[in-house]
């Protein structure tokens, strides 16, 4: 039987939310083992000067945990 863990993380790219996603399970997949999914709760941009300058998102990352 396998118990796991839910983490909430925030990434952000200056390219899209998509990207984010990838910037963001790549990072928590180099500090948490068994990462298995990763749900994207709430997406947001930050804007200056009417311009999109960066999407960020914030997702619930599950891994199971060590034996």
């Amino acid at each position: 039987m396998s118990v796991a863990r839910v983490t909430e993380i925030s990434a952000t790219s200056t390219v899209g939310f998509e990207d984010a996603v990838r910037i963001g399970v790549d990072r928590a997949s180099k500090t948490l083992r068994g990462v298995r999914s990763a749900w994207v709760k709430e997406q947001q941009v930050r804007i200056e000067a009417g311009e999109i300058t960066e999407y960020q998102v914030n997702m619930m990352v599950t891994f199971v945990l060590d034996d």
